[in-house]
């Protein structure tokens, strides 16, 4: 790359067709020979708050006075001129600005053969605000999982402490009761556990789908049998089936998780009727499909809070859960590529509809 110092903001278009150093998104600092800044680009001004014209032509190390979290000025500290000739550069590391402002940095040392003297000096500054969001998530995300952990195991805890310290106290009822609770605790700490696991496998793309044949209204009819055995009326449940459906190929352990955590928001969170439809429809890609819809007639999500349905902790009321349910639903849903959308049912209630592909079995991809 010829870098040179006219034209431009930056002071330095690259000759050829690749992008201009002022199109990409990090900060591009590059250095001649002598260590004299010839590029400067707009992220580089905006992340160091110094003007291109104020750093072109400038030594590096008065440009970027770079220090290490241990107060270390950072150019005399690594000397890419002075130094040993076979480095090709420094990998990514958080460093500080003046102010005590940080920035993530790296560079790559340009030589014209192996081992010979420095010709450019390459630097990529980026701002700290995505690690830090990163972070922040991943902090809320431990406090989450503290927090829902303990409440059950201390419930394990002092039935377990309880019964093997007075075992022949209480009668077989009590008894009964009291492990009835701890397998429900234990069941608690088992589902978050399993939620920990899809979103790790979600970000990071590792999410299995083994597709096999789905029969979606037989497993609607099972997920609506649960519910009214639960204690639910069975006349709050109406199901639309639209036919004939497609035969459709997915991952059905994973579809039933997709309709359980609908079904039970629309009962815990909702009110009213709860409707289940199910129909063939086209995807975005034209493709031949199904469309799952559950809606409800209670209060319905605000509208403001609707682009935050499907993101991590989001809980559409005070009712508890962790606020994990639906980043895990649109995860397993793309995974199958298909969409969900949430929106406001006729009724005025919440009204979640996905959609899958038809899909191709795992033997025929």
């Amino acid at each position: 790359m010829d870098v040179r110092t006219s034209g431009g903001q930056g002071g330095a278009p690259a000759d050829g067709p690749g992008p201009h150093p002022d199109e990409l998104p990090d900060g591009l600092v590059v250095a001649d020979a002598r260590g004299r800044v010839v590029c400067f680009n707009a992220a580089a001004a905006r992340i160091t708050a110094t003007p291109p014209a104020r750093a072109l032509g400038r030594p590096l190390e008065q440009v970027l006075p770079l220090e290490d979290l241990e107060g270390r000025r950072w150019w005399r500290l690594t000397d890419p001129y002075g130094g040993l000739a076979i480095r090709t550069g420094q990998p990514e590391r958080n460093l500080l600005l003046p102010g005590g402002r940080e920035v993530l940095v790296s560079a790559r040392y340009v030589r014209a053969r192996p081992a010979g003297p420095l010709q450019r000096l390459v630097v990529s500054l980026r701002g700290t605000e995505a690690r830090r969001r990163t972070e922040r998530s991943h902090a809320e995300l431990i406090a989450t999982v503290a927090h829902e952990l303990r409440s059950p195991l201390t419930s394990v805890k002092g039935f377990t402490a309880t019964l093997l310290a007075k075992w022949e106290r209480f009668t077989d009822d009590q008894k009964r009761l009291m492990l009835e609770t701890v397998e429900a605790d234990a069941d608690r700490v088992t589902r978050l556990i399993a939620e920990l696991l899809d979103i790790s496998r979600i970000d990071s793309g590792r999410l299995e789908v083994r597709r096999r044949p789905v029969d979606l209204v037989a497993a609607v009819d099972r997920h609506v049998r649960a519910h009214i055995a639960a204690g639910q009326p069975q006349d709050r449940f109406v199901r639309r089936i639209t036919g004939p459906l497609p035969k459709l190929w997915a991952d059905p352990d994973k579809i039933d998780q997709v309709l359980g955590n609908l079904l039970e928001n629309a009962v815990r969170h909702g009110a009213g009727t709860v409707t289940i439809e199910v129909a063939p429809t086209r995807t975005k890609a034209g493709d031949e499909g199904t469309a799952v819809t559950v809606s409800d007639e209670g209060p319905g999500i605000p509208e403001e809070s609707m682009s935050r349905v499907f993101t991590r902790f989001w809980r559409g009321s005070k009712r508890g859960g962790t606020g994990l349910g639906l980043y895990i639903v649109k995860g397993i849903v793309e995974a199958h590529g298909g969409a969900i959308t949430v929106g406001r049912s006729p009724a005025g209630g919440a009204e979640f509809r996905f959609t899958l592909p038809v899909g191709t079995p795992a033997v025929l991809a």
